[in-house]
């Protein structure tokens, strides 16, 4: 059967340890965002697993140039495997892609992307992989690293990793599948396809347990199958209809039971649900409203929590947003990504005795966002630590003391009359 993959947009944020500003805002903010899946299959070599890794990236984070009358951009993929501990590199691939579009509009689009697919065969066990996605022309790049285990799966009875699909389109060239590699649902998905093989040594009647747990309540939903799965190996593509995701993180789970109904195998993926056309940062709805403590008037904030259930919260959250399109002609939300952008980089940054977005830093770093300049005194004789903040637009300096010495630092004499915020 002839495969095509097909990747759908992808979100990641590469954060570095300190504050981005200056020179360093363009390799910070602008490092390709792009995500990764692996799955694991019964390999066709004796004593082996096959890895499928799959990378996937939007146009919008590649640099495209302009060529008669196309535009022309590509990045180059390094995959790093280590043993367990990093102690040793096992070995290295690297190769090139190159994409082409007529098109300015969709070099700009997160709606639009760009795949790469490889395939290995490798011993059973752990292994830490890492990858690295350059852009071809301006050199920005972004590190992903993770922790892989490769099962030896046999022909009596076993379950290869789970999939994520969008979509199966069968033509005349085959089965073309569009993959999920994102793992992601919104809050408009009704149904949650995806593929996986069973390998069997006979031809018998299984039973298949498929559960989804919703990580934050705990609540699990059960559905049962029966199939006749043939000697080898059995691709198995299936849909659970008539789903309502609420944000969040979930585990899908296959049970794989004999004709007894005796566990034999499983398999679990993660899975995130998201609202539809907003970043990924965004899983918990509570927490969301919360953060736009920057952006939102205290009356706008008071309508959406005053909201009577989860359903009513969620659209007047989504008309909030709606409003703060610089373009309503168009899907997307370029102020909503950075204002979540930012808060998303405060949380990862910077450190107090409350979340990254709540403290000093982050409240600063959010309403005005990177600094132009970044003056940074940690170890200063007779002085506790502090950072100077300078936006030149704005004509202001911003400085920040450490006096407990952990990284806890606080805005001298705060004056927030003074500042426009965000909003």
């Amino acid at each position: 059967m002839k495969r095509i993959w097909i990747f759908i947009l992808a979100f990641v944020v590469t954060a570095k340890a300190q504050v981005e500003y200056s020179a360093e805002t363009a390799l910070a903010i602008n490092a390709p965002m792009f995500f990764i899946d692996f799955a694991n299959y019964k390999s066709e070599l004796p004593e082996k697993a096959r890895l499928d890794v799959f990378v996937q990236i939007p146009y919008s984070s590649i640099q495209f140039i302009k060529k008669d009358d196309s535009f022309i951009g590509g990045y180059n993929v390094t995959l790093t495997f280590f043993d367990p501990n990093k102690k040793n590199i096992l070995f290295e691939r690297i190769w090139k892609e190159k994409i082409t579009s007529n098109n300015f509009v969709e070099t700009i689009s997160r709606n639009h992307y760009n795949f790469s697919y490889r395939t290995f065969d490798l011993k059973p066990g752990k292994y830490t992989i890492r990858c690295i996605l350059e852009d071809s022309d301006s050199r920005r790049a972004g590190t992903r690293e993770y922790k892989v285990e490769l099962k030896n799966l046999l022909d009596t009875l076993s379950v290869s990793d789970i999939l994520f699909i969008t979509e199966i389109i069968t033509d005349s060239s085959g089965e073309r599948i569009v993959p999920n590699i994102s793992k992601t649902v919104s809050n408009k998905t009704t149904s949650l396809p995806f593929s996986f093989e069973i390998y069997s040594n006979k031809d018998q009647q299984v039973v298949l347990e498929y559960q989804i747990e919703n990580l934050r309540s705990k609540a699990i939903t059960k559905y049962m199958d029966t199939i006749t799965v043939k000697a080898g190996t059995n691709p198995i593509y299936h849909t659970i209809e008539n789903t309502n995701f609420k944000l969040g993180e979930f585990i899908l789970r296959i049970i794989l039971k004999d004709k007894d109904w005796k566990d034999v195998a499983s398999s679990q993926k993660l899975f995130l649900s998201k609202i539809s056309s907003f970043p990924n940062s965004i899983a918990d709805l509570d927490k969301a409203v919360e953060q736009l403590l920057y952006i939102a008037s205290p009356k706008e904030m008071s309508y959406i929590n005053d909201a009577e259930n989860y359903d009513e919260k969620l659209d007047r959250f989504i008309k909030f947003w709606d409003k703060k399109k610089p373009n309503q002609q168009v899907e997307e939300n370029p102020v909503l990504y950075e204002y979540y952008r930012r808060v998303d980089y405060a949380n990862k940054n910077f450190k107090g005795m409350s979340e990254g977005w709540r403290t000093d830093m982050g409240l600063i770093y959010i309403t005005f966002g990177p600094p132009d300049n970044v003056e940074r005194r940690p170890m200063e004789a007779y002085s506790i630590p502090y950072e100077i903040w300078e936006y030149y637009d704005l004509n202001r300096a911003f400085i920040f003391t450490d006096p407990t010495g952990f990284g806890d630092y606080r805005l001298v004499n705060p004056d927030y009359s003074r500042w426009p915020g965000y909003r």
